[in-house]
């Protein structure tokens, strides 16, 4: 199994200012349409809606299509189960901290059909997909500020 979690400061200096309930919003948008947040993602269409917390998706990642239910946990996480593709598993992606300190952690739990777990090629393979998992968090962040920016200037 593929383990991986990182969590970046949701506020940096020079950039807009984010609270809890922006960056909720910006993980709804990207749960229901991932495509502005995840540079590795090619399609992305939601299938089926269960209720307002529960759906799933397809998507086109890396070349390979996966099917994602996905649950929401406002106002901290969004669950993204692998239920059909070449690689099963959990993603989540979820606001913790402070007000004054937010942070966003995304961690995966995934494995790879007929790899063997613990083996050199699971290995080769967590190294090249973690580098796209960690790109799509700076990416995730970066369109969530883009995002504010356009509804300030907007209300400017």
């Amino acid at each position: 199994m593929i383990f991986v979690t990182h969590q970046l400061p949701v506020n940096v200096d020079g950039e807009p200012h984010l609270d809890r309930a922006a960056v909720w919003a910006g993980l709804l948008l990207k749960a229901n349409n991932a495509l502005p947040f995840v540079p590795s993602m090619t399609y992305c269409e939601v299938t089926e809606r269960y209720s307002d917390t529960t759906f799933d998706r397809d998507i086109d990642f890396r070349g390979a299509r996966f099917t994602e239910r996905i649950t929401l946990e406002e106002p901290h996480r969004v669950t993204f189960t692998r239920i059909a593709g070449p690689v099963l598993g959990t993603i989540t992606n979820e606001i913790e901290g402070a007000a004054d300190d937010l942070k966003l952690r995304f961690s995966f739990a995934l494995v790879v059909e007929g790899v063997e777990g613990g083996s050199a090629e699971e290995q080769e393979y967590a190294d090249s997909m973690t580098g796209d998992y960690l790109k799509a968090v700076a990416a995730t962040l970066n369109a969530m500020r883009r995002i504010a920016e356009e509804k300030s200037a907007v209300s400017a």
